[in-house]
């Protein structure tokens, strides 16, 4: 594919807690938070910033400027991406894009959302529909119920997996109760509850063999990275241990299997497939050399499906896969420790920023209540259907891998004085000031953000 990328490296994260989405918290808020704790994370000021890039589905154009002269107002270019529910993971890949390719040293990528309650709604409704060819191909094949859009194409692919392999509805199930027994360890996730599969199955219907606890929630919530060169890090040689390589990465969009008539391929099967097998190729690692997976759950059908589109196991063999307890602690691969989109929330700009926030914890050795001891090599997959999937390996920049290390020496590293990945906290206003841009401030969206930031813990 043309030139070889240069190395890039996440260097700092942060995120919000995900909240339900009752307008009380603005975008502004959202993005600020997680910018700052990402800037925090990397050590970094808003000067050393060459480029910036913002994520968000709903909110008008340039509301990633609004979010970014926060910061400072340093006339540095700043993107807004929109690719639906894989938003934050497309701004992920351009900045390794931008880094790799020389363009930057330096990215900035915040991802935010701020949503309305219930299922995902059409705001345009006087244009065609960019997933209205895959509606009209459900409608063909499996028909139209009043369930919601979303739920449907992906139930629908549960069933056909169902079909075609054999799996049961109490394996959707148990990938749900998995999800939300992984989400009481993580600070930032939206539910904290555990389930029975029994609950999980008994909750409402809402389009077979999805029930409500097997849906992810609508969300607010923001999430950032640092996005840095080889010569950046070089330059900073102090950082290496909480670096994380991005060993391989693809974005890919649908190819023509996306109207074969299958409900599972008019879901992101391809694409997902096409995308895992380019990244693992890159960064020179087998399904099997993952140990840890944050993937997209959107509902725990997709999860299923998803299992089998990664590599993670032989094909039509996934439920098989949940049936074993291999997806979970104790068994082949940790996914979504988070607790994925099903629990810990999905704010579509958001989601892809937090499931790297989450790896990189892992592989720092910072997640030490939901840490899987000794992984070296972890694996994101981000999907948006209309469509993009993202698939993203990342590794640690000294080789090592990851340990469980003591909360206090973790506060030193990171300059925080807490350990982020289990403790979901604001930041003080001597923080702010050293992240903020010391050439131009923008003063009062500094302190009217950083107070209303700070009233909330």
């Amino acid at each position: 594919m043309g030139r070889t990328a240069a190395p890039a490296y996440v260097l700092g994260v942060g995120m919000t807690k995900f909240i339900k989405p009752r307008g009380k918290v603005d975008y502004t808020e959202l993005g600020f938070e997680a910018g700052i704790k990402a800037m925090l994370d990397a050590q970094i000021s808003y000067d050393d910033v060459d480029q910036g890039v913002a994520c968000y589905c709903y909110g008008d154009s340039t509301c990633g400027q609004r979010v970014f002269y926060q910061f400072g107002m340093t006339q540095i270019p700043i993107y807004n991406v929109n690719n639906n529910c894989s938003t934050g993971s497309t701004g992920l890949s351009m900045a390794r894009t931008m880094v790799s390719y020389g363009a930057a040293d330096c990215v900035l990528v915040v991802g935010f959302e701020k949503m309305n309650p219930g299922s995902l709604q059409a705001y345009f409704n006087d244009r065609a529909n960019p997933t209205g060819t895959t509606g009209k191909m459900m409608q063909e094949t499996r028909g139209v119920t009043k369930a919601p859009s979303a739920a449907q194409l992906f139930g629908n692919a549960g069933r056909e997996y169902m079909e075609k392999y054999g799996a049961r509805p109490e394996d959707f199930a148990e990938i749900a109760r998995i999800n939300h027994d992984h989400s009481k360890r993580n600070p930032y996730s939206q539910f904290q509850d555990s389930y029975s599969l029994e609950q999980v199955l008994k909750s409402t219907m809402i389009h077979e063999p999805l029930t409500k606890l097997q849906c992810c929630p609508t969300s607010d919530g923001g999430a950032a990275a640092v996005i840095v060169s080889q010569k950046f890090l070089d330059a900073r040689p102090h950082l290496v241990e909480q670096a994380v390589l991005i060993a391989g990465q693809r974005l890919a969009t649908d190819g023509p299997s996306l109207f074969d008539r299958s409900s599972i391929d008019l879901v992101g099967y391809g694409m997902s497939q096409c995308a895992a097998e380019a990244a693992l190729a890159e960064a020179g690692v087998q399904p099997k050399d993952i140990k840890v997976v944050e993937l997209h759950d959107c509902f725990s059908a997709n999860e299923m499906t998803t299992i089998d589109a990664l590599g993670l196991c032989e094909h039509g063999k996934a439920h098989e896969m949940v049936r074993a307890g291999d997806i979970t602690y104790g068994g082949k691969v940790v996914i979504n420790p988070s607790g994925g989109l099903i629990s810990k929330g999905h704010p579509l700009g958001a989601t892809g920023l937090a499931q790297c926030a989450e790896l990189v914890w892992h592989l720092r050795g910072w997640a030490n209540n939901r840490l899987v001891e000794g992984a070296d090599v972890c694996l994101q997959h981000n999907l948006g259907l209309g469509g993009a999937a993202v698939v993203t390996v990342y590794k640690r920049a000294d080789g090592k891998s990851a340990k469980a290390i003591p909360s206090d020496v973790v506060g030193q590293w990171n300059k925080l004085g807490y350990n982020p990945a289990v403790e979901a906290r604001g930041f003080t206003s001597e923080q702010v000031d050293r992240t903020r841009s010391s050439k131009s401030r923008s003063e009062w969206a500094l302190q009217d953000t950083q107070q209303k930031v700070q009233a909330r813990f």
